[in-house]
C-alpha cells in the first residue's frame, strides 16, 4: 500500500550496509518523514525474502522495469562495483536521494553534496567542502576544510581527512584510516584500515601502514 506524501525508496544490497542504511532513514523519518522504505533488490538473495523486515523485491536489473518513480539507495561499499550498477540503471522513474543521518554536523559555508550521497551517523564535515555523486562517507567520518571527495569514492567509519585534501574518483579508505593535509589520492586507490597517510597517493595504488606506504598497483579489471 502506499504511504501518501512519502517518497518510495529501496536499497540496492541487502548485506551489512543495507541493513544500517534502514536505521539511516528511519533516523530520517523520526526527524521529519520524507521516504516509505519497500525493500531491497539483491542479486543473490531470492525475491520474497525478508531482511530485517523489509522484502527482497527482486534482481537489480528488474528496476529498468519499473513505471512508477522511486529511489534507489546504493548501499554498496566497493567504488567500482557501485559506479557499474549506477551506470546499468538507465530508468527515467528512478531517482537517487542524498541520505544525511540527523546527527550529521555540517558547516554553513560552501559545502557541496551530490546526488545518491550516503553521510552516516556522527560524521563532521566542517567547511569549503566538495563530496561529489555516489559518495559514502560511513559512521564517524571527519572531512577538513577545502577537501574534495570525487564520486563514487566510499570512505569507512571512522576515517580523517585533514585540510585541503583532493580524493579522486573511486577511492577507498579503509576503517579508521587517516589522511594528513594537503594531500593528494589518487583515482581508484586503496587504503588500508588504519593507515596514516602522510604522502600523496598514486591512482591504482593499494598502500597500508603507519605510515601509510604502497605495496602494489593494481591492474584495471572489467567489474
Amino acid at each position: 500500500m502506499d504511504v501518501i506524501g512519502l517518497k518510495k525508496t529501496a536499497i540496492i544490497g541487502s548485506g551489512g550496509f543495507g541493513r544500517e542504511i534502514i536505521e539511516l532513514i528511519l533516523s530520517i523519518n523520526k526527524e521529519k518523514k520524507l521516504y516509505d522504505l519497500i525493500g531491497f533488490f539483491d542479486d543473490n538473495k531470492k525475491k520474497g525474502e525478508l531482511i530485517n523486515g523489509y522484502p527482497i523485491l527482486g534482481k537489480i536489473s528488474e528496476i529498468n522495469k519499473i513505471d512508477y518513480k522511486l529511489n534507489i539507495v546504493i548501499a554498496i561499499g566497493d567504488p567500482k562495483i557501485k559506479k557499474s550498477i549506477i551506470t546499468k540503471i538507465r530508468n527515467s522513474k528512478i531517482d537517487f536521494p542524498i541520505l544525511i543521518h540527523p546527527s550529521v554536523l555540517i558547516g554553513d559555508n560552501d559545502i557541496k553534496i551530490g546526488r545518491g550521497t550516503l553521510i552516516c551517523a556522527n560524521c563532521i564535515i566542517t567547511c569549503n567542502i566538495s563530496i561529489e555523486k555516489f559518495v559514502t562517507l560511513n559512521l564517524s567520518c571527519t572531512v577538513g576544510h577545502d577537501s574534495i571527495i570525487k564520486e563514487y569514492s566510499s570512505l569507512m567509519p571512522a576515517v580523517n581527512i585533514s585540510g585541503e585534501v583532493l580524493i579522486e574518483n573511486q577511492v577507498y579508505v579503509g576503517t579508521g584510516a587517516k589522511i594528513i593535509n594537503k594531500l593528494t589520492i589518487g583515482e581508484k586507490a586503496t587504503i588500508g584500515a588504519g593507515a596514516v597517510v602522510s604522502k600523496s597517493l598514486p591512482p591504482n595504488c593499494t598502500a597500508v601502514g603507519v605510515p601509510a606506504k604502497v605495496i602494489k598497483i593494481n591492474r584495471e579489471k572489467e567489474v
